[in-house]
C-alpha cells in the first residue's frame, strides 16, 4: 500500500470516523483497492463528492458514446470504450471490477494465443479459409468473367 492511498484514506475518515462514500477495501493481489480516487477535499463534502461523481460519469458517458459510434465507423472503437471504461473505474466500484475482470481475461487470451499448439490450429484454419475464399473468388471469376464497374450495362 502507498503513502499515497494512506494519506487519502485518513482524510476521508476524518471527518466522520468511516469510509467516504464509495470506498471499498476489498483488493487481490498487487491491485489498488477499490473506491473513489476523488481528492480529499472533495470526498469530504458530500455535495461535492456526488457532483464530482456526476462529472465523471458524464464524461466516461460522452467517452464510450464516441467509442460505440466508433465501431461500425473507421477508427479505435474498442480502444475508445474502455478509455472511458477507465474514467469510470477512477470513481465507480462497478467500473473497476469491470474493467479488472477485462483486463484479466484479454491477459488469459494473450496467453494462450502464445499457446504453439493454439498459434498452429489458428495458421491452419487462416489458411484452410483463404484455400476457400480463393477458390470461391475462382468460381465467381470462371462463372461471370471480372467486369469493371465503370463498364457495366445497364
Amino acid at each position: 500500500m502507498s503513502a499515497e492511498s494512506d494519506e487519502r484514506g485518513k482524510v476521508a475518515q476524518s471527518a466522520t470516523g468511516v469510509p467516504a462514500t464509495g470506498d471499498v477495501t476489498r483488493q487481490t493481489g498487487d491491485e489498488r483497492p477499490l473506491g473513489s480516487r476523488a481528492p480529499a477535499f472533495v470526498k469530504a463534502r458530500r455535495t461535492l463528492h456526488l457532483s464530482w461523481q456526476v462529472g465523471v460519469f458524464l464524461i466516461g458517458l460522452a467517452v464510450v458514446v464516441v467509442g460505440v459510434i466508433m465501431l461500425p465507423l473507421p477508427g479505435p472503437g474498442w480502444f475508445v470504450i474502455f478509455a472511458g471504461m477507465a474514467i469510470w473505474a477512477t470513481e465507480f466500484v462497478w467500473a473497476q471490477i469491470v474493467l479488472r475482470w477485462t483486463k484479466r481475461k484479454v491477459t488469459e487470451a494473450a496467453q494462450r494465443a502464445l499457446d504453439p499448439r493454439v498459434r498452429r490450429r489458428n495458421m491452419t484454419l487462416t489458411a484452410i479459409g483463404l484455400v476457400i475464399a480463393g477458390v470461391l473468388v475462382g468460381v465467381y471469376v470462371w462463372k461471370f468473367g471480372i467486369v469493371m464497374p465503370w463498364k457495366i450495362n445497364q
